[in-house]
């Protein structure tokens, strides 16, 4: 290798690595080397730029935790994550959105009727609709895996140090004989991404706000089915145009309506507390394969 230059670096890197031929590991390893050189190429990198990306890179691992994933947020500001849900989303089902920094993949199972709110201030809204396939089929015992920000927009994990029990405005349910799904909660409001850390510099670096409108989150699951990762937004919300992390689709942003009394006995539903609005939103997901 002592001939190696600026323009022979990269195969010499790629040979060295000896991955089975034509797998996927090497073609995304070997991409990822070939746009990585050129950059660097085009570009003229210095060492002192060179470095600020290091640093940024040792910054966000250094502000991660379990409970949150600087990046998985730099992911989503970059608009790389919106790019994977779209490439990723199958025919016919739910689009997908961002997975977000909050994620835990430990909520507390709830009942179908129950409340997520805590006796938290804001607008009590019932949540419901069915989880069906792409043939429009119920899919009984479907998990409905939500959480959210409270009314102020912020999710209570962010707040641990103050008492915030940081399963609060979480569950996980399951989906009736016929596919439904129902609970109350509070309605969510716009927020700030995590603006504190590394990934908030890079923001204000570029002079971006770091808004998101407000939403709930999903992942839903079936059986035989590809489960989806996916946000409902809110109609006539600030912020659906211009979000920071690009999560919003047409498809995902649902309707808010005054809850009457006469809709919700209608629905037939056992709701543990009385709702202010409701939301209807259904999920369909894709076959396996």
């Amino acid at each position: 290798m002592r001939d190696i230059n600026q323009f022979t670096i990269t195969e010499a890197v790629k040979k060295t690595f000896k991955t089975e031929p034509d797998s996927r590991f090497e073609q995304l390893l070997h991409g990822l080397l070939d746009h990585l050189h050129d950059y660097t190429r085009e570009n003229q990198v210095t060492h002192d730029e060179w470095m600020t990306v290091l640093n940024f890179l040792y910054d966000c691992g250094q502000i991660s935790t379990p409970e949150r994933h600087e990046f998985i947020l730099l992911s989503d500001v970059l608009g790389f994550s919106a790019l994977v849900d779209m490439i990723n989303t199958k025919g016919g089902a739910t689009e997908g959105s961002n997975l977000g920094p909050f994620y835990l993949d430990d909520a507390p199972r709830k009942q179908l009727g129950g409340d997520l709110s805590d006796e938290r201030d804001g607008v009590s809204i019932l949540v419901h609709g069915t989880v069906t396939d792409t043939l429009h089929n119920p899919l009984p015992g479907a998990i409905v895996d939500t959480w959210q920000a409270d009314a102020a927009g912020t999710y209570p994990i962010q707040e641990q140090e103050q008492g915030q029990d940081k399963f609060d405005l979480r569950g996980v349910f399951e989906a009736d004989e016929n596919g439904r799904f129902y609970y109350t909660t509070v309605l969510p409001k716009p927020y700030t991404v995590p603006y504190d850390g590394p990934v908030g510099k890079l923001l204000r670096a570029g002079n971006r706000h770091a808004w998101r409108p407000a939403h709930l989150h999903y992942i839903v699951r079936s059986p035989g089915m590809s489960s989806i990762t996916t946000e409902v937004f809110f109609e006539n919300m600030e912020y659906l145009d211009n979000d920071a992390v690009f999560g919003v689709r047409r498809s995902l942003i649902a309707k808010v309506a005054p809850a009457k009394d006469k809709d919700i006995e209608a629905l037939g539903y056992q709701l543990e507390k009385k709702p202010d609005a409701i939301c209807t939103f259904d999920f369909v997901l894709a076959p396996e394969g």
